[in-house]
C-alpha cells in the first residue's frame, strides 16, 4: 500500500478509533452546573418521552481524540458549525467519530477542521460538529503575549450586526463566567481555568474554552425553537475575540427570514455573543425548524 503522507502527519481523512459513552442523568447534571442551564427538559418529560440531553451535552468530545493538533502554544478555537438531527436521550449509548475533514492556511496561522459525528448503536446519525482549530506558524514560545486584552478593542476587530429589519429579537440571555463554570466545563489545570497556564501558552488571563459561548447559542436557541432545534437545527459562528476569566456573555439572536421547508418553516438567525461593552466574541448564523 503506497504511504501517501508522513506517519505522524495531520492529514485531510486522519481518522481515529470511535469513542463510545453513555447519557446518564449524572453527565446531564455536570453539564448543567457547568453552563449553569437548567432546563425542565433535562430532568423531567419532554417532547421526546423523558428526560433529554441539552443539544450540545458532548461539545467538546472531538478534543477526545488525540493526534491532530499541531501545536498548543497560541492556539485558538476559530470556528464551530453543528448540524443536529435527533436528540440523545437520558440512558442513550452514543458512539462519535472523528474525521480531519480539511486543512487550510490564512496569515501566519494553519487551521485543522476536526468533523465529529455521533450516531445510536443502529447507526442513525444524531449530530455532526466541525471544530476549527487554529495554529501559529510558528509555534515557538516568544517573550510577551501572543494576543493581549487590547486587541478587541481595535476597529479591526469590531463586528457590527444591524439590528433593523428582524422578524424576532429573541430574549438575550446573559451569563457571568465564573471560576467554577471555567473548572468543570474544562476538567484539569489547562489555561482554560488557570492564569499561570494561560500565560505559559501566550496569553495574559484565563481563555474561556470557546465551545462555552457556543453552548450558550445553543441555550438560547432551545429555549426559543424546542424540538425545531434539537430535530433539525443548524449552526455555523466564528470566534471572533476571546472570552476572558470573569467575563459576562450576553448571547443574541435575530431571525431575519422563515422560508418553507416541508410541513413546516425554517427560522434562519444572525446570532452572536457579546461582552456589556458591546465586543463581540462570537459571530455567525444559525437556523430552526417552527410551525
Amino acid at each position: 500500500m503506497v504511504q501517501l503522507v508522513a506517519e505522524e502527519e495531520v492529514y485531510v481523512g486522519l481518522q481515529r478509533e470511535p469513542h463510545e459513552f453513555d447519557v446518564t442523568p449524572e453527565f446531564v447534571a455536570y453539564y448543567a452546573a457547568a453552563v449553569d442551564d437548567h432546563h425542565p427538559w433535562y430532568t423531567g418529560d419532554s417532547p421526546f418521552g423523558g428526560p433529554v440531553a441539552p443539544a450540545l451535552l458532548r461539545h467538546s468530545e472531538v478534543y477526545v481524540f488525540p493526534g491532530w493538533y499541531l501545536s498548543r502554544y497560541g492556539n485558538l478555537h476559530a470556528k464551530q458549525e453543528w448540524e443536529l438531527y435527533h436528540p440523545m436521550i437520558v440512558g442513550d449509548h452514543v458512539i462519535s467519530r472523528s474525521l480531519v475533514s480539511d486543512r487550510y492556511s490564512r496569515r501566519d496561522r494553519d487551521y485543522v477542521v476536526n468533523e465529529v459525528t455521533f450516531s445510536d448503536p443502529g447507526g442513525r446519525v444524531l449530530c455532526r460538529g466541525r471544530t476549527h482549530q487554529s495554529f501559529l506558524r510558528d509555534p515557538s514560545p516568544k517573550e510577551g503575549v501572543v494576543i493581549d486584552k487590547d486587541r478587541e478593542k481595535s476597529s479591526a476587530r469590531r463586528f457590527d450586526i444591524p439590528l433593523e429589519g428582524a422578524l424576532e429579537d429573541l430574549t438575550p440571555l446573559v451569563k457571568p463566567i465564573t471560576q467554577q463554570m471555567c473548572d468543570k466545563f474544562s476538567p484539569g489545570r489547562s489555561y482554560h481555568n488557570n492564569r499561570e497556564e494561560a500565560k505559559k501558552l501566550g496569553f495574559p488571563d484565563i481563555v474561556v474554552q470557546g465551545m462555552m459561548s457556543v453552548c450558550f447559542l445553543s441555550e438560547l436557541l432551545t429555549q426559543r425553537f424546542g424540538a425545531g432545534w434539537y430535530c433539525g437545527g443548524k449552526m455555523n459562528v466564528s470566534l471572533v475575540n476571546i472570552v476572558w476569566g470573569s467575563d459576562t456573555v450576553i448571547s443574541r439572536g435575530l431571525v431575519r427570514e422563515l422560508v418553507p421547508e416541508g410541513s413546516k418553516q425554517r427560522a434562519h438567525l444572525d446570532v452572536w455573543c457579546e461582552k456589556p461593552d458591546g465586543v463581540k466574541v462570537i459571530v455567525g448564523k444559525a437556523s430552526a425548524l417552527v410551525g
